[in-house]
């Protein structure tokens, strides 16, 4: 993939969603909550070529929730010449920033530390069969 192509991928964000652009400030525990359903939607993504979700997988680093409703995001991808490269990044920013309350979302796709198996959740060792 060319540097420009890259780039792309790296640096996914998203405007303020209109319709939540003017709400109140999130208290802690809505952050709290609102992180949770975060963790949720990513739960629903996949890397093509493994059965397992990518927040199991350990693809990601940090969610970050502000007061504002903006969420930050800090995945990896298995290797950088994954094939889900161009796309993934994109199907995690869209399925977060249909959330209620998240009112923008930036994507940061990095490669330190580089993604290894053990950062997979002991439920996607069993999934796979890695004991």
């Amino acid at each position: 993939m060319d540097q420009d192509h890259n780039k792309l991928v790296s640096e996914t964000s998203s405007q303020p969603n209109a319709a939540t652009s003017s709400a109140p400030a999130l208290n802690g525990l809505e952050r709290i909550a609102l992180q949770d359903k975060v963790i949720e939607a990513l739960r629903t993504c996949y890397d093509p070529e493994i059965p397992v979700n990518i927040y199991e997988l350990g693809l990601i680093y940090e969610v970050m929730v502000e007061t504002s409703g903006d969420v930050g995001i800090r995945m990896t991808l298995t290797a950088p010449n994954c094939p889900a490269a161009s796309y993934l990044p994109l199907e995690v920013e869209g399925k977060v920033r249909a959330l209620p309350q998240v009112t923008g979302v930036k994507v940061d796709v990095v490669w330190e530390p580089p993604w290894d198996p053990s950062k997979m959740s002991e439920a996607a060792r069993l999934q796979l069969g890695m004991f």
